[in-house]
């Protein structure tokens, strides 16, 4: 299961963005805080501090800080090179082998970026595969499930969902907060379940972009011109006005803080919006492949 929705770059450090704690998890599990609280008693035990172990690690003493905390899940990288720099006991290793994140329902690498939807103040996405996950309705949610390979079990099939539908909470307990979508017209016409299925988010959908703060364009299938040839995007406004990126593939996602990057995936953005259809032109779009099913 990829996102809320389905589905490099050197890697950057999030936790070096002030204001914005992007390494954090939304709900640290327990493997995740013993885990740190190993990490921590053993550099303790070797005599190093935080930004020392960080060197041995090649990432901030504010990074290694979020391990111990339970709040950042370590990745091979780190497990191997803390391994060896606090004495090669094999601990870590072993302890790596059973951490498991907290929050059922959302893939692992979607997590970060739902977490910051939570503060936004503008939300924008470009999808190209399937309907916005925050656009979804629970037929379709269950469809994409259906679809899933391997098969999910019926209990995280369930946790997905809710997942999912806790996470459209955010269309109706944030009035303030713009919420912009680019759609391709491909997307509409897939009929994901059935046609019941489909009439259901057309018709859901009409309604949400009935709202102020809800926008949504679509990219029509004939169009000679494309600015996001590059896949799907997303980008969101942080209360203090920095701009964020996420892009996605298969079994992975990328939280994206370089300025310039973001910077380049706005441009792009931005031009799409111009070459896509006008919320007005979508809207009546949508509205006929409804009353043609």
């Amino acid at each position: 299961m990829t996102t809320d929705d389905a589905c490099a770059t050197e890697e950057v450090d999030p936790e070096t963005d002030a204001g914005v704690d992007l390494g954090g998890e939304p709900n640290p599990s327990s493997s995740l805080r013993t885990f740190g609280a190993v990490v921590q008693a053993l550099r303790e035990h070797a005599g190093l501090s935080r930004a020392e172990l960080g060197t041995w690690v090649r990432y901030s003493k504010h990074t290694v800080a979020s391990v111990e905390l339970g709040r950042r899940m370590p990745d091979e990288s780190f497990v191997e090179l803390a391994e060896i720099a606090l004495g090669d006991t094999g601990a870590l290793r072993k302890a790596a082998k059973h951490l498991t994140r907290g929050e059922p329902g959302l893939a692992a690498w979607f997590r970060q970026w739902a977490r910051l939807e939570r503060l936004a103040v503008s939300l924008a996405t470009y999808e190209c595969r399937l309907v916005p996950g925050l656009l979804q309705t629970e037929g379709y949610m269950r469809a994409l499930c259906e679809n899933d390979i391997p098969p999910l079990t019926d209990e995280d099939l369930e946790a997905t969902v809710r997942a999912r539908l806790e996470r459209q909470r955010l269309l109706h307990e944030r009035p303030g907060t713009t919420f912009d979508f680019i759609v391709e017209e491909a997307v509409f016409m897939r009929r994901l379940g059935g046609i019941e299925v489909t009439r259901e988010l057309l018709d859901h959908i009409l309604g949400l972009v009935s709202r102020r703060n809800v926008t949504l364009q679509v990219m029509a299938a004939d169009s000679e011109q494309h600015a996001c040839l590059a896949g799907p995007v997303r980008l969101l406004e942080t209360p203090d006005g920095q701009w964020l990126a996420y892009s996605e593939g298969q079994e992975n996602g990328r939280l994206i803080a370089d300025r310039k990057e973001v910077s380049r995936i706005q441009k792009r953005y931005a031009r799409l919006r111009s070459q896509a259809l006008s919320p007005k032109e979508s809207a009546g779009l949508l509205e006929r492949m409804r009353g043609e099913l």
